[in-house]
């Protein structure tokens, strides 16, 4: 029965482990924020009629069009139309219609009141938007801005988009500028993707293009190329950072069906990404923007070959050897490998240095496309060293040219120990503890062969 219960606990647990795997895409619910401008600038003409009549119809009718979709609430706030321009009022900034199922006729009459009459308080209504949205995973929060002018009552609209992008209360900002100077794309480019709408026509077309980003679906094929611009790699995990927030948004074991196609991902438009292909070392292809609403490809140049160590002998080691495996003439580490292993890098040249002792290096190291790279460390002797009474003392290598090279400073409490060397000729320098003179010092050499075992004794005094 005991055992019975068991098997049934360990299914139970698979059972939860397996129900906990989803699939990577963006919620299929929406819910999307007006930021609307009422500041008395938007009296200005625009074309035949004025920016703020032209601005309402054309949300009316956007409203008007999204009643079809289900899986889309809408909200209204509004700033800059309570206070008359006089009184700089920096905080006339209010939601007028919140979040509700079908609330577009509502959203209609109430758009069809606003009249423009203050200041333009955007980083104010950021922060109070960050209020409109409930915490619901099913949901993506979206907010698109429109304005005809920058801020006016001296916040920083870009600080606080980020910051709330970075708390995850909505993702990265549509701002769309009616009829505005193009100095003022760089004042609004921190704050989220913007849109320069210089007549109504590009209005309608931006807004089209929006809910297109916003509310269809994109997919994306990664084509991982080689050297000869086949997208012949895969199986490699790929990253899509939040190029504005640096935040990790999605992670894909990169695969290539029988017949060499990448499959598709589907991904969010409404950001854009930083990829990252997390070979050794990463490729990275910044601020990356989908096409919202079809199928996108990204070919990205990340062509692998492999690395094998090998070494004889290397259990002599106590802990095993390890490489450090560094980009030619870089001081950073790209990777510690064992050896005995072999791993995949990217195609290129690398300068390796293997933890044997004393350690091994080479310089140089081609690793090419679609090839395994073998390099063979010679397989250490041993050596077993016997000192009758404490003392302190180093190890050194002595190469051809009568160079000496320091491997290891004896521990002073130890009388015997045995440790893995690399071929070549040593000495061993001691001084007894209790010997009263720098002229006592012994100097033993010896020689350490691949697979041989030495010993060396000192006596003391």
């Amino acid at each position: 029965m005991k055992r019975y219960i068991l098997l049934l606990f360990f299914l139970t647990s698979v059972g939860l482990v397996r129900a906990q795997v989803q699939i990577q895409r963006p919620p299929e619910k929406t819910r999307l924020l007006f930021l609307l401008d009422a500041s008395g600038s938007m009296y200005a003409n625009w074309e035949n009629s004025v920016r703020m009549d032209i601005a309402k119809a054309m949300l009316v009718e956007l409203v008007d069009s999204l009643k079809v979709d289900q899986d889309l609430e809408l909200a209204l706030r509004v700033y800059g139309h309570q206070y008359n321009l006089r009184y700089k009022n920096c905080q006339d900034s209010k939601l007028e219609v919140p979040f509700a199922p079908a609330n577009h006729d509502r959203l209609i009459a109430k758009l069809r009141q606003i009249q423009p009459s203050g200041v333009t308080p955007i980083a104010y209504s950021l922060e109070q938007a960050a209020n409109d949205f409930t915490n619901d995973p099913e949901y993506r929060n979206l907010i698109i801005i429109i304005t005809d002018g920058i801020e006016s009552c001296g916040g920083d609209p870009c600080a606080v988009s980020l910051s709330l992008q970075e708390k995850n209360i909505f993702l990265k900002p549509f701002v769309i500028g009616l009829g505005m100077d193009n100095d003022y794309r760089d004042e609004f480019a921190c704050v989220g993707q913007y849109f320069d709408a210089k007549n109504v026509n590009d209005f309608r077309l931006v807004l089209d293009d929006i809910l297109k980003q916003s509310l269809e679906t994109t997919t994306v094929s990664v084509e991982l190329l080689g050297t000869d611009n086949q997208p012949t790699e895969t199986n490699v995990n790929v990253t899509f950072y939040n190029n504005f927030t640096k935040a990790p948004i999605y992670d894909f074991v990169h695969y290539r069906d029988a017949q060499g196609r990448p499959d598709s991902v589907v991904l969010d438009a409404v950001l854009s990404y930083d990829v990252v292909v997390n070979t050794i070392p990463p490729v990275i292809k910044r601020n990356v923007i989908f096409e919202g609403g079809k199928h996108n490809v990204l070919p990205i140049k990340s062509p692998q070959g492999s690395l094998q160590l090998s070494q004889r002998g290397h259990t002599e080691y106590d802990k095993g050897v390890n490489a450090l495996i560094r980009q030619h003439g870089k001081q950073e580490i790209l990777n510690v490998q064992s050896v005995a292993s072999a791993e995949k890098y990217l195609a290129g040249t690398y300068d390796i240095e293997v933890l044997t002792l004393p350690k091994t290096y080479f310089k140089d190291v081609k690793i090419e496309y679609g090839q395994t790279t073998n390099l063979t460390i010679p397989g250490p002797g041993v050596l077993n060293a016997n000192i009758v009474t404490k003392g302190y003392g180093s190890i050194y290598k002595v190469h051809e040219n009568g160079f000496q090279e320091w491997v290891y400073d004896l521990n002073a409490d130890e009388t015997r120990f045995t440790m893995a060397l690399q071929p070549g000729n040593y000495k061993m320098v001691f001084r007894a503890e209790r010997s009263f003179g720098s002229k006592y010092t012994e100097v033993k050499e010896f020689k350490i062969d691949s697979g041989s075992t030495v010993s060396v004794k000192f006596f003391g005094p």
